[in-house]
């Protein structure tokens, strides 16, 4: 897949990677304004490799000082930028000083890339990968093309996945009990559980259960966001002693759940919560938060 941009009057860069027509790819959402674009999602240990492409307009040359293609893994924050770190960097020198007089071809590859973490955008952080080819110039600004990369991680399924089960009771009112089927699902899972009631002296209006996601930067420049990944209602009506409602919540098809990330360089966290909420026919709200482990199923 090419990724096309016109600079300045002479020439434009275009980064063309290998195998783009058959490898996976994403949409996803890009910084605070949530631009989308369709990214091809590498694993870790794959090899990024293709072409740079300078095109000329015919008739013009284009003197330079060098062309590198660079990968960089960072960590951005969006509202801090200068806090901003650089985790993984390696340099491909293209071409030394000299003058093109026409369109050229550089071919690329990188091999054994430091992949350890996922690309990631959230609220307030974001984790990326991305290609910069740059052609440096001497008395004119340089030219540069940016090319992002998505990076997904290996997952490995939990060898102790015990299930959930607690009570929640306001005294003499209301006395509940739920279980879910265990605490740690993968991204494409199905959270199957069950809640009782043993008491029932309010009058419940409906009940709905969701997917909390919390991301936290720590410091003292540090955030805490927390956004809904999805709800849906458990029970429309009252119920009552001795009732039991089943929950079956499919999570296949929310392309924005990730895999549960704890302290990624030491830069922020990524976790989840189940939130079970009650609401009376007076609006009050009654919620019981869990918190859960996501991760990554490996398919094939």
């Amino acid at each position: 897949m090419a990724s096309l941009f016109g600079f300045g009057p002479s020439a434009k860069v275009e980064i063309e990677l290998t195998g783009a027509d058959e490898r996976e790819k994403i949409t996803v959402e890009n910084g605070p304004e949530k631009k989308k674009s369709e990214l091809l999602i590498y694993k870790g240990g794959d090899i990024v490799e293709g072409t740079v492409k300078v095109v000329l307009k015919p008739g013009k040359k284009l003197e330079h000082i060098g062309i590198r293609l660079e990968l960089i893994g960072l960590i951005d924050m969006y509202y801090d930028r200068a806090n901003s770190t650089e985790f993984t960097s390696r340099c491909d020198e293209l071409s030394p000083a000299g003058t093109l007089d026409g369109t050229v071809e550089f071919p690329f590859k990188f091999e054994n890339i430091n992949m350890q973490y996922e690309s990631y955008n959230g609220t307030n952080v974001q984790l990326r990968y991305y290609l910069k080819a740059t052609i440096t110039r001497n008395y004119s600004s340089n030219i540069t093309k940016e090319q992002d990369l998505w990076v997904q991680g290996l997952g490995e399924a939990p060898e102790i996945n015990n299930s959930i089960k607690m009570e929640v009771g306001i005294e003499d009112c209301l006395h509940i009990e739920f279980e879910y089927d265990k605490q740690k699902y993968h991204l494409k899972d199905c959270i199957l559980g069950k809640i009782y009631f043993l008491l029932v002296r309010i009058k419940i209006k409906h009940m709905e259960l969701a997917i909390i996601r919390r991301e936290t930067v720590p410091g003292a420049g540090g955030s805490t966001a927390s956004e809904t990944v999805t709800k849906f209602e458990v029970m429309d009506g009252a119920p009552i002693r001795g009732e039991s409602i089943p929950i079956r919540l499919f999570m296949e098809g929310y392309e924005n759940l990730t895999p549960t990330y704890k302290m990624v360089n030491n830069k922020f966290s990524v976790r989840y919560y189940l939130n079970l909420v009650l609401i009376d026919e007076e609006d009050r709200r009654y919620f019981k938060q869990q918190e859960i482990i996501m991760w990554r199923h490996v398919i094939g």
